[in-house]
């Protein structure tokens, strides 16, 4: 948030702040959850821009009085480096006060909730040349003529971008990505968005693409769980990188135990590994002793949660999907992408790794001219990066497991 002064009203928060718990409770008092999903066709999540400001609101900061102007973050680097302030649209779309069947801000539904649209600026399209740097910058850099381009500045839609999925239309198979890092989301690219009962049942998430699409979609927790073990464990003086977790994880015997990735339980405690025990006391299976098992755990029911959004994806879509595209840092790791494969049914198509910046590049090549389109971007990925292809294998012990899976997503908890 910026003042009229264009100076920071406060440093920012991080999204895991504890300030949003219960602003999603406190908002459905004020206006009903199908009407927020309505206007927005977002998923709910207590991360949400929406829920950051009502939570300035409701503890009475002054600083969302002063405030003048509502920057993403990658918005306001583009200010610092032109001076021009703009609301970039993949990222604007992921507040959960941006309508996506009408291209705009939802402003009816922050005004129901008592929150400032005086804030809200532009809306621009991925591809729009923003400007040139800020005189100083040009100087100081001696970059004179570099025009500043906006990327899909939401990582996802610039990963997105990045999938490489190619060839004339007709010869693409139905295919679904998974951007695959901390989070895990996974979704198809529609033209327009899908709101209806069955999208705010399944909690999707219709979020802006570049080319003006649509990424509907859903965010699971992915090497979260992963990363906040190794931490713990590396605290009690171990030292392993993450081949040697890998490792671990492929000597554990897999298909043993399940949680739910995107439990409550998951999102921010103490102490991982002992929340993944705890999670497996509670719903009466096999506790993972072991760090490998702990692991195994944790891969394998991310795995099983693919699968579960896949079938909710083809729901919605009324479609099979026949290929996975996982791009990401996540895709290093391989018994993931196996188990991917494995427990969806599917051929998984892994990279490239470095995707949301490759996505970024071949945005600003569009806009520049050097590439044609979209699509055409898609291709030189494809034949530039090397592509990791996983097989399903053992489908069927998978299947059987994945019953089991669903037994514990619905379990009380």
């Amino acid at each position: 948030l910026l003042d009229r002064n264009d100076d920071l009203v406060g440093h920012p928060y991080h999204y895991r702040d504890h300030r949003t718990d219960g602003m999603m409770e406190r908002a459905f008092q004020i206006v009903p959850r199908e009407e927020i999903f309505r206007q927005t066709g977002l998923q709910f999540m207590q991360l949400n821009t929406l829920y950051q400001l009502l939570a300035m609101k409701e503890s009475h900061s002054p600083l969302l009085d002063i405030a003048d102007r509502l920057l993403m973050m990658p918005d306001l680097f583009h200010w610092m480096l032109t001076g021009e302030k703009c609301n970039e649209f993949t990222d604007a779309t992921t507040t959960q006060f941006f309508n996506p069947k009408e291209r705009r801000w939802a402003t009816e539904l922050l005004e129901q909730l008592g929150l400032p649209t005086h804030i809200l600026g532009p809306i621009a399209q991925p591809g729009t040349i923003l400007g040139p740097l800020r005189p100083t910058l040009a100087t100081e850099t001696g970059l004179h003529n570099a025009k500043v381009v906006l990327p899909g500045s939401h990582d996802t839609a610039s990963a997105v971008m990045a999938v490489p999925a190619c060839g004339p239309a007709r010869d693409i198979p139905e295919w679904c990505y998974i951007s695959l890092g901390t989070w895990a989301l996974m979704g198809v690219e529609v033209a327009q968005p899908v709101i209806n009962e069955t999208s705010l049942a399944l909690n999707f998430t219709n979020e802006g693409g570049v080319g003006n699409t649509i990424r509907l979609l859903k965010n699971i927790t992915g090497l979260w769980l992963v990363q906040e073990c190794r931490r713990i464990w590396n605290q009690s003086g171990r030292s392993w990188d993450w081949e040697d977790l890998n490792q671990l994880a492929a000597e554990a015997p897999g298909l043993v135990s399940f949680i739910n990735p995107d439990h409550s339980m998951f999102l921010a405690p103490t102490d991982m590994p002992e929340a993944i025990r705890e999670f497996t006391r509670r719903t009466g299976q096999r506790v993972p002793e072991t760090e490998g098992a702990v692991l195994r755990c944790a891969l394998d029911s991310i795995a099983m949660k693919f699968r579960h959004v896949l079938e909710m994806c083809e729901e919605l879509i009324r479609r099979r999907i026949e290929v996975v595209h996982i791009v990401g840092g996540g895709t290093k790791n391989r018994l993931l992408c196996q188990a991917a494969a494995d427990a969806c049914g599917r051929p998984v198509l892994a990279g490239p790794v470095e995707a949301t910046a490759i996505g970024n590049i071949m945005m600003q090549a569009v806009a520049a001219g050097v590439v044609g389109n979209i699509a055409e971007a898609r291709n030189i990925v494809r034949e530039s990066f090397p592509l990791d292809e996983y097989q399903p294998r053992n489908v069927e012990a998978w299947s059987e497991a994945y019953n089991r899976f669903t037994d514990v997503l619905a379990a009380d908890v």
